[in-house]
């Protein structure tokens, strides 16, 4: 998770309103299919959830994450994080794999972060990850928007989310080198385990941060009652309408 401007994390907060990031994210680390021994980079490793499954598989995991806080989290399970932007990796032909689960929509530099893990890959190393794709959470983005719009501020100002069509994100990857094996747009509709106003308040600070601090409070419920007809069902349960992008690619060996 890169760390925006106006967007800090809280491993407490995540933790309530957002565990179903990593406990969604096994079928990427099944795709990444990690053998022990395997030196392995998770970018954009927040709290170490998915990281510490990696290290229990018997790799050896490196984190990094651009949030202090969520570092300080992954370290106190024990593991190897150090906070990093993922748009400014120092590794060179270091690890088997590149590892990424809901981090790279936070680094709308995606060609200078393929080329930093490109890098950071021995000959023959793969990158594999999920990120927000194309369509991810409409509904909320155009709620924001409207929201937004109404005070007079401009949405892509403040807008810190990349998310990529297939055709973009391939093209992208092929052109650094990779080759790409699998990349596909999978709709994911993900209840939330609260109200959407805990799930703004987690994930959506950068949209807030222009809004003064005393009208925040009816920006989320007019955001929220925009996004009621369609994300809110009738037993209560909240579902935002994600979209992801999964993908597994390669640096091949020969390439020069």
């Amino acid at each position: 998770m890169a760390m925006t401007a106006h967007q800090t994390w809280s491993p407490e907060q995540y933790a309530q309103q957002a565990r179903f990031v990593s406990d969604l994210g096994m079928p990427v680390v099944e795709l990444l299919a990690p053998r022990a021994g395997e030196r392995i980079l998770d970018l954009g490793c927040g709290d170490g959830s998915l990281t510490k499954k990696l290290v229990e598989l018997g790799c050896q995991v490196v984190g990094v994450d651009a949030s202090p806080a969520m570092v300080t989290a992954a370290q106190a399970l024990g593991l190897d994080a150090r906070i990093m932007d993922g748009q400014s990796l120092p590794f060179e032909h270091e690890f088997d794999a590149v590892f990424s689960n809901a981090a790279l929509h936070w680094m709308p530099q995606a060609d200078i972060v393929i080329a930093g893990i490109w890098r950071s890959l021995k000959p023959g190393g793969r990158f594999v990850g999920e990120c927000g794709g194309s369509g991810n959470t409409a509904t909320v983005v155009h709620a924001l928007t409207r929201a937004l719009s109404t005070r007079g501020i401009n949405v892509d100002t403040v807008n810190p989310w990349y998310f990529p069509t297939v055709e973009e994100y391939r093209h992208k990857l092929e052109v650094q080198g990779f080759v790409v094996s699998t990349i596909a747009l999978m709709p994911r509709p993900t209840p939330l385990p609260g109200d959407l106003g805990g799930w703004l308040e987690t994930f959506a600070q950068s949209f807030m941060a222009p809004v003064p601090m005393v009208e925040r409070a009816a920006f989320l419920a007019e955001v929220a009652e925009w996004c009621r007809a369609t994300l809110y069902d009738s037993y209560g349960q909240w579902t935002v309408d994600y979209v992801r992008l999964r993908f597994a690619a390669t640096r091949p060996v020969s390439h020069t």
